[in-house]
């Protein structure tokens, strides 16, 4: 089975082709650092004109690659939300150009259900129930996975993601973007108890608040501008704690009724060495697989999307797997709860 991926739901432009259950065949993804450096993050409207202009070019930088024609194709996979809406409107306007020129069955994905699958690329076999934390720079949910396709959101932020709150606090730290990765790199040589940053817990439910902490390391940034690496060290701590001790509490409850089989991790901050270590540890302590894809496929990528896509487009009966110009009716979603 080949399946197309699409992704263009923020500011990485990504297409993929995958065969079967995890083969990726080629997984292009082209970057907008450059383009948003100047603003501090990221700009929606210039992020669109960037989806635009690389995406053609990247559809046949992929033809050539595999030497692929699109009617060879079983599947098209495209996000259609959550994301920035004009950014994803470019991506499911391809999506459907190609299954109505092609005849090729189109699926829409949810972002957040691709990154949940990006766990299945790493290890297809892997146990369930799965709890999956799925933090990025738009997303920080806690979620239960039974079998594929069947969630349930335990907890998710009820203010700033994860993601968000590292790349504001590298912003104050006047670090540069991706504000996450370089605040990692710069917290390496701090010390993590030199400022001691409050740690949320809203028991008895499962959310998270990073917006205090991401507040508290500002502050702290314009009092000790000579202090980085500590100030760094000390919020990366409290913010991969809070995680910790949210996940370690659902292991425990949620094990009660249907024991956990697997910790998974995933989305961009899912790249951070300090919150894998971490998870791996608590993993451990209650005796679990743990699993997180290599960092490659935790930053927005089509291989997820494809992967997610072909395992919904499974679930559908015989009848609903061929082509249909009913399929293309779907729209693109900011805001796209995945349970």
């Amino acid at each position: 089975m080949l399946t197309l991926g699409i992704e263009t739901s923020c500011d990485e432009t990504s297409v993929s082709l995958l065969r079967g259950e995890n083969e990726i065949v080629a997984n292009l993804i082209a970057s907008q650092i450059e383009a948003h450096q100047l603003f501090g993050g990221v700009v929606p409207e210039i992020a669109s004109r960037k989806h635009l202009e690389i995406l053609n070019p990247l559809l046949a930088q992929l033809q050539r690659e595999c030497d692929l024609e699109w009617r060879d194709l079983d599947l098209i996979a495209v996000t259609h939300g959550p994301g920035l809406v004009g950014a994803l409107l470019v991506g499911v306007a391809a999506a459907k150009a190609l299954s109505l020129a092609a005849r090729v069955p189109c699926v829409a994905v949810n972002h957040v259900e691709g990154h949940i699958c990006s766990t299945l690329l790493q290890q297809p076999d892997l146990r369930f129930p799965m709890l999956c934390l799925v933090v990025s720079g738009g997303h920080s949910d806690l979620i239960l996975m039974r079998a594929p396709g069947v969630y349930a959101r335990l907890g998710r932020t009820r203010d700033d993601a994860v993601g968000e709150a590292f790349d504001k606090v590298a912003r104050a730290l006047q670090l540069p973007i991706p504000g996450g990765p370089n605040l990692e790199k710069i917290a390496r040589d701090g010390d993590d108890r030199a400022f001691k940053f409050g740690v949320s817990n809203l028991e008895p439910s499962f959310d998270f608040s990073f917006s205090g902490l991401k507040t508290a390391g500002a502050q702290a940034a314009k009092k000790h501008p000579e202090r980085v690496a500590d100030i760094a060290a000390s919020f990366q701590r409290a913010a991969v704690t809070q995680l910790c001790q949210n996940i370690a509490r659902a292991i425990h409850e949620y094990s009660i009724e249907e024991p956990i089989q697997t910790l998974g991790l995933c989305g961009g901050v899912a790249a951070n060495n300090a919150l894998r270590a971490a998870l791996q540890e608590v993993a451990r302590n209650h005796n679990i697989n743990f699993v997180v894809p290599p960092p490659i496929l935790c930053t927005d990528n089509a291989a997820m999307i494809a992967n997610a896509g072909r395992l919904r487009w499974l679930r559908k009966s015989e009848s609903e797997r061929k082509f249909s110009v009913a399929q293309l009716g779907f729209e693109a979603h900011s805001q796209l709860p995945v349970a």
